[in-house]
């Protein structure tokens, strides 16, 4: 398993250079026929400008029963180049590389599960192998196909990196808003009245997007990038803000929304433009995906592990499964810690450990 993670971790897969994300795609072709064999079908869908969508399809041992869905993503957030800097490396237990734990180990792990049915001779059911190559950018270019592979299939397990260990059984929606703020330009100093500037005014809607957070809901409001203005002497004429929100129901996105179409300027003579909006729906715990994690508790604890669900901020792929009407299981992946950043790593011995409990999953669902 380690030897697979080294090489897939030397073919760099950073989500804006479609070029490499090719090369790995080519790369991870060729490893699963290795690994797994040929399969039953095979669908790669071109994307401009984004990392292409890998299908591919295995038989169970169940004929006729709608297939399982392992998903995972190929791109990293890390620019090529970074492999140079922080090159894969295991220290006993420890492994690090860029993208080791978001989310190469996963999709690792998912292969040798089905390899130890295999090995071992268990039912195991259809599988449907959907890699992605976009997921790090918001599944743009990919959703498409992931909510249609979603609706053919009867359950999906992701194999996005732990939270600590624990399988993540409710995610936050992701929403993505730019406002932009004209105002009327004039000399600072000549004629201090005369603009009207769109830099005030920014100011007064971010304490009025602030005020629309509510942590007890759920709900966060984030602004991250603003920008504005021309010289220090001018009455700002434009200014623009991105706001990160993040949601964990339905109802709260629904207030969002309706709070963000509301927004009007304090100043009369400035406006204001909203633009932007969901990246994925809330993930939020369902009876059905309950199910999935109590089947997965009792297949950890025979093999003596106490497994724990969680609830995160961060959105996935899974989102917009669930949201097609398809009960998930998250954070089957590595163990370890790091996303995004450069301490990344997995262990050693949670991915045979995780491997283990995804393979036991699958057969318990066959």
């Amino acid at each position: 398993m380690v030897a697979d993670l080294a090489a897939y971790t030397e073919h760099e897969s950073p989500s804006d250079d479609p070029a490499a994300l090719d090369a790995c795609l080519d790369w991870l072709r060729g490893w699963l026929d290795e690994s797994l064999g040929s399969c039953e079908g095979e669908e790669r869908i071109r994307r401009d400008e984004a990392g292409d969508v890998l299908i591919r399809r295995y038989p169970g041992t169940e004929p006729g029963a709608a297939p399982v869905l392992l998903l995972c993503h190929y791109d990293t957030v890390w620019p090529l180049g970074t492999l140079a800097e922080i090159p894969f490396h295991r220290d006993g237990d420890r492994i690090t590389g860029p993208g080791v734990f978001d989310m190469k180990a996963g999709l690792v792990q998912a292969v040798w599960a089905l390899r130890a049915l295999d090995a071992l001779g268990l039912p195991r059911p259809a599988c449907t192998v959907l890699l992605n190559g976009d997921e790090e950018t918001g599944s743009v270019r990919s959703r498409e196909a992931i909510i249609a592979e979603a609706r053919t299939s009867r359950a999906a397990f992701v194999f996005e990196a732990s939270a600590g260990g624990a399988v993540k059984t409710a995610r936050k929606g992701v929403g993505i808003f730019e406002v932009t703020v004209h105002g009327e330009e004039a000399h600072a100093g000549l004629d201090p009245t005369a603009g009207a500037s769109a830099v005030h005014e920014m100011a007064r809607q971010i304490v009025h997007l602030e005020g629309l957070r509510d942590l007890d809901a759920g709900t966060s409001v984030n602004v991250g990038v603003v920008h504005g203005g021309t010289r220090g002497n001018v009455t700002a004429g434009r200014a623009v803000a991105v706001i990160d929100v993040r949601v964990a129901s339905a109802a709260e996105r629904e207030r969002i929304t309706a709070a963000m179409a509301a927004i009007k300027p304090v100043d009369p003579r400035t406006s204001v433009l909203v633009e932007g909006g969901w990246n994925r729906p809330a993930f939020e715990r369902t009876p059905e995906v309950g199910q999935l994690f109590e089947l997965a508790r009792q297949c950890a604890r025979q093999m003596g592990t106490d497994l724990r669900e969680t609830a995160v901020g961060g959105a996935s792929d899974g989102n917009l499964v669930l949201d097609a009407g398809i009960p998930v299981l998250d954070g089957l992946g590595a163990v370890g810690a790091g996303a995004h950043a450069r301490d990344e790593h997995a262990t050693v011995s949670g991915m045979v450990e995780r491997s283990a409990l995804a393979a036991g999953v699958l057969a318990a669902f066959a």
